[in-house]
């Protein structure tokens, strides 16, 4: 089926296909045609919409609605991921399955309501305190985010874990056609359950041989302790140092023997290229089309679109350094996912950042000027 939608749209398109059947949320531009789209659509699959009285409450709800046996779906920007921080936190020691879609504007606080920003990189990774573990993706069209959305889903449910949906005004605002797939064409990941009766036996965070827990929705009969302290395998808290380091441990571990799986990302032109962008979200788009225009004046440049924009994609990067001369990383923020690239890359190459935080996106002729001064400097 073609369609015509925005990429918010396809994002509650993707969620609905992926078996979301909760949204909770409070509306927040640029993100608020999300929960617009929820509202219509959900009540008719059976599904439950609820307009909460703030970020908080909407982030409690979905979390209460997931321990249930709901997949679930939240969306917002700005201010109100903030706001969901801490219960983002709760979600990752609780090992509460939920999906956040973050559509990014100029911050920090109010800042620019609606207006295009890629500055939530690092607060998708590091927003909530403590050690813990994170997935967060980057779609850069429609069809994507709809792709990506059901990838979102399947991951918070596979690993137990929140997964942000890290978008930006420019892709959720973006209208395309997309062919909308097929119900059958699409993979879906179920939600896990216990491998053993009800029983004084069972104990909800034991880990299944992926280092993840097969816990019991509430209302299946089986005895369930939830919280957000350090918690022994009955999910009860636990005072113990051992403990306490088995968790962390596990948190972190059942992403990392994962990584290469959950690192997706494209390469454009990398053949022969001697220079590279590394880029992601509605940037690659204008990245791209600088990319193919420098091409033209005899440039060997190339670019590396991250999807997954954690847990990082540190071997991408490592093997990027050691083919290229020098990677340029366009974001629109004042410089955040390239001290990553420096970090993986390190020191392999020359890393230059190219940042802009004034409302607009970038043109390709900007992009174009800064790829031509890193590869005429490089030839000096």
């Amino acid at each position: 089926m073609i369609k015509l939608m925005q990429g918010n749209e396809a994002c509650s398109y993707g969620a609905l296909a992926a078996g979301v059947r909760f949204f909770a949320g409070y509306p927040i531009t640029p993100s608020t045609e999300i929960a617009e789209t929820m509202a219509k659509l959900l009540p008719k699959m059976g599904g439950k919409f609820v307009q909460m009285e703030d970020e908080i409450a909407s982030m409690g709800a979905v979390l209460g609605a997931s321990l249930a046996g709901d997949k679930v779906l939240t969306a917002t920007s700005g201010p109100g991921f903030s706001l969901k921080q801490e219960l983002i936190g709760y979600a990752c020691a609780a090992e509460i399955p939920v999906v956040i879609a973050n559509v990014q504007r100029v911050g920090p606080s109010t800042g620019q309501p609606t207006s295009p920003a890629q500055g939530d990189i690092m607060q998708a990774r590091w927003g909530t305190h403590g050690d813990h573990s994170i997935i967060a993706l980057s779609p850069w069209s429609v069809r994507e985010t709809f792709d990506v959305t059901v990838m979102a889903v399947n991951y918070a449910e596979r690993f137990r874990t929140p997964v942000i949906l890290l978008m930006d005004e420019i892709v959720g605002h973006l209208r395309e056609n997309i062919d909308v797939p097929e119900k059958d064409d699409i993979e879906i990941y179920p939600r896990r359950q216990p491998k053993m009766a009800p029983s004084p036996e069972y104990k909800a965070y034991t880990p299944d041989t992926d280092l993840v827990p097969n816990i019991a929705d509430f209302g299946k009969g089986y005895h369930i302790h939830v919280t957000g302290l350090i918690h022994d395998e009955t999910g009860f808290p636990s005072g113990s140092p051992i403990v306490t380091k088995e968790v962390i441990d596990r948190l972190h571990k059942k992403i990392d023997i994962a990584r290469d799986e959950i690192c997706h990302y494209e390469a454009y032109n990398m053949e022969d290229a001697q220079y590279a962008i590394v880029s992601y979200g509605g940037t690659a788009r204008t990245a791209y089309e600088a990319m193919l225009e420098a091409r033209k004046k005899g440039y060997k440049v190339g670019m590396i679109r991250l999807i997954t924009i954690w847990p990082f994609a540190d071997k991408v990067i490592a093997d990027l350094a050691d083919k290229v001369d020098a990677i340029l990383v366009p974001e629109l923020n004042y410089g955040q996912l390239v001290h990553e690239v420096q970090r993986a890359s390190e020191g392999k190459c020359k890393v230059e950042f190219l940042g802009k935080y004034d409302t607009q996106i970038f043109t390709p002729a900007e992009i174009e000027t800064a790829i031509i001064k890193m590869c005429e400097g490089g030839n000096n």
